[in-house]
């Protein structure tokens, strides 16, 4: 029994924020002094190491929902698929449904019940439920579907990663710059084409890192202390990422059996260019090998970091020829890799 990807969606918002618009913040330091350097020096060093240029956000009447659900839409017509025959819908998200100036989290009811409200699914045995696992949700997911599916008790699973990151940011943190809102959506099914997930991997780091993403106070001293925001150990980060996800991504190629040479491309979450290049260069350093021209697609630099968004739209992109000449074939191998708040990582191997 193979299990496939056999439909894919995505939605982009269309507000657009460049690198330029945060040229009148107010940036300040953790203590809340202010920072030395001009906000054009700030920003171009922003660029140069995270290779975003641009982001995008949610319209103000948009919630986190609503772009999972139109992702789910596309991802069920592309499928060609009737909605009522999921077996189970799956969201990964971070914070739920955040309305616009609310910084307020509401997950009651949990987002896939809103999508499966939304998609007007009247089958009460399709399951609908989230999962809260930091930027990997979305592969996450996939991975416990797959499992869903291999002990028979589904045929067809809705796995959606959605985020509107905008809403927790503060606005006084360089790292806000990061932050965008998307969502990708993937139906996986039971099939007998060749397609299917040949391997994955998942680990979750927490004796000393489960803290290094974390809800934290406004570097703004003057603004409420009981609001809190989206924060990061950004250097701490970038050296768990780039010391354990090569090792995660090697066990799992190791356990599908394939060949490096056979990785025709590996779709890493989109998290930081320079993080997600040095992670691509020790997982082939690993094999003694380098990698390949353009085997890691790249949607950073106009996408920003969606979270969990980020792989799915990744791979809608590419299966529908929207990410410049990046392409994938009919028997290609792809690695899926993520890594993210708990601090949790995990790797996939799929035969396309």
């Amino acid at each position: 029994m193979n299990i496939a990807f056999t439909g894919t969606g995505s939605y982009i918002p269309e507000t657009i924020k460049k690198n330029d618009a945060f040229l009148d913040h107010n940036f300040l330091n953790t203590d809340g002094s202010t920072i030395k350097n001009s906000n054009e020096i700030i920003i171009k060093k922003f660029k140069a190491i995270t290779g975003i240029e641009e982001r995008r956000y949610a319209s103000p009447e948009q919630n986190t929902s609503d772009l999972a659900t139109i992702a789910a839409k596309k991802a069920i017509k592309n499928a060609n698929i009737n909605a009522e025959h999921i077996d189970y819908i799956i969201v990964a998200h971070n914070f739920g449904d955040v309305n616009e100036n609310s910084n307020q989290s509401d997950i009651l009811p949990c987002l896939a019940s809103r999508v499966k409200h939304n998609l007007k699914i009247k089958n009460p045995k399709c399951v609908a439920y989230d999962i809260l696992f930091g930027c990997p949700g979305w592969l996450e997911a996939c991975i416990q579907a797959n499992a869903f599916i291999k002990a028979g008790i589904a045929n067809t699973c809705l796995v959606i990663g959605a985020e509107t990151l905008s809403r927790i940011v503060d606005d006084h943190d360089r790292d806000s710059m990061i932050y965008a809102d998307g969502a990708g959506a993937a139906i996986l099914e039971k099939t007998n084409e060749p397609s299917t997930i040949l391997a994955h991997e998942t680990a979750s780091f927490t004796f000393d890192e489960s803290h290094y993403l974390f809800y934290g106070c406004s570097y703004n001293q003057n603004l409420d202390a009981d609001t809190r925001y989206i924060k990061m150990h950004g250097r701490k980060i970038y050296e768990f990422a780039l010391s354990n996800v090569p090792q995660a991504m090697k066990s799992c190629l190791d356990k599908s059996g394939v060949d490096i040479k056979d990785i025709k491309k590996i779709l890493i979450h989109q998290a930081n260019e320079k993080m997600d290049e040095a992670i691509i260069e020790r997982f082939y350093k690993l094999y003694n090998s380098t990698p390949p021209n353009g085997i890691m697609p790249m949607s950073i630099h106009k996408l920003g970091n969606s979270s969990v968004a980020t792989v799915p739209t990744l791979f809608d992109l590419i299966r529908h020829n929207q990410l410049g000449d990046h392409q994938i074939n009919k028997g290609d191998i792809i690695i899926f890799a993520s890594v993210g708040g708990g601090m949790h990582i995990n790797a996939m191997v799929y035969k396309y």
